[in-house]
C-alpha cells in the first residue's frame, strides 16, 4: 500500500524544513513528476505539487491527476498556472499595481490551515511584501475562497469541493509551507496543512 501523502518533486528534489517535518517524512513518498503513473496514485490520500514544477509534464499526467481529483481525492497546487492542467484550473492573473495595499493578505473565511497566523505575517515577510504571492489564478464556480490579496481581495487561497468529493486546494504563490522555519506565527501553516491533509476531512 502507498503511504497517504504523494510529494512531487520539483525543479530541485525537496528539502528544507518543510521536508524534514516527522509528519510529512513519515506519510509521503517523493517522486519526480516524470515518473508519475496509476500504481503510485493507488490509496494516495492528498497529492503535494510545488509551485516550481513542470507544468508541461503536469498536463502530460493530466489524465492522471483529473482522475485523482475525481474519485475523491486531494490536490494542494502552488505556484502560477501557465499551462493548466485540470478541468478546474484557467491561467494566473498577475497584480496590475504592487504598490503596499495591493500586496496585503486579507482572510476571507476560516480554515484549519491557517488557525492562529496573522495575516500581517503573510503579508510581510522579514518586513517585505510580496512573498506570499503577486496576483491569482481565478477559481471554478463554487468554490470557496480562504485568502484574498490587494483592495479587490483577489483569491490567491481557494478550495474546491467536487461532487465525487475531490478536493482542490489552491495557493497562488510560493510554496505554502515556504513558511515552516519562519518565526511568526506563519510557522502553524506547514504542520496544520499536513494535519488537514491527512484527516481527510471535507472542511
Amino acid at each position: 500500500m502507498n503511504p497517504p501523502l504523494l510529494f512531487i518533486q520539483g525543479v530541485a528534489p525537496a528539502n528544507g524544513p518543510f521536508a524534514q517535518l516527522p509528519r510529512l517524512k513519515d506519510n509521503a513518498r517523493f517522486v519526480r513528476v516524470y515518473d508519475l503513473d496509476a500504481p503510485l496514485l493507488q490509496d494516495v490520500r492528498a497529492v503535494l505539487i510545488p509551485a516550481h514544477t513542470d507544468q508541461r509534464a503536469l498536463r502530460a499526467k493530466r489524465e492522471l491527476l483529473q482522475a485523482h481529483l475525481d474519485q475523491g481525492g486531494t490536490l494542494l497546487l502552488n505556484g502560477h498556472i501557465a499551462y493548466p492542467f485540470l478541468n478546474e484550473l484557467t491561467h494566473f492573473v498577475p497584480l496590475i499595481e504592487r504598490r503596499m495595499d495591493d500586496l496585503r493578505i486579507r482572510r476571507l473565511a476560516p480554515h484549519p490551515i491557517f488557525d492562529g497566523v496573522d495575516e500581517a505575517d503573510l503579508s510581510f515577510r522579514r518586513g517585505v511584501a510580496g512573498f506570499y504571492g503577486r496576483g491569482h489564478n481565478p477559481p471554478p464556480p463554487g468554490a470557496r475562497p480562504l485568502n484574498g490579496i490587494g483592495t479587490q481581495a483577489a483569491p490567491i487561497d481557494w478550495l474546491y469541493e467536487n461532487a465525487q468529493g475531490g478536493r482542490l486546494l489552491m495557493h497562488s504563490g510560493n510554496d505554502l509551507w515556504m513558511h515552516a522555519a519562519d518565526p511568526t506565527s506563519a510557522r502553524r501553516i506547514a504542520p496544520q496543512l499536513l494535519e488537514w491533509l491527512l484527516a481527510g476531512e471535507p472542511a
